[in-house]
């Protein structure tokens, strides 16, 4: 089995290369994300629905908001419980 001597500017390079990557992936992780509070504009573009729809949701109790400052902000975990709460399945015939 041949040996293999490794310089230190092989070490180098795979400590600039290392580096790199662990970067990228902090990075990526950092975009992927979610605000635990979200804005209404967030919140309608993440539904696709429009102001009147959200405001509706807010009336008739179905999507929890705190409201501070004049600013409404909604709870990803009540948005996503809300979904989960509403999602129907429907049952294939055979």
């Amino acid at each position: 089995m041949p040996s293999t001597i490794i310089t230190t500017d092989d070490l180098r390079e795979f400590k600039v290369e290392l580096l790199e990557d662990i970067k990228k992936l902090l990075i990526s992780q950092s975009k992927n994300k979610v605000k635990r509070y979200l804005k209404s504009a967030e919140v309608m573009d993440m539904l696709q629905i429009s102001p009147g729809t959200l405001q509706n949701l807010r009336i008739n109790g179905t999507l929890p908001y705190t409201k501070m400052g004049g600013i409404i902000y909604y709870d990803t975990r009540q948005i996503q419980k809300v979904l989960d709460q509403n999602s129907i399945h429907h049952k294939m015939k055979l």
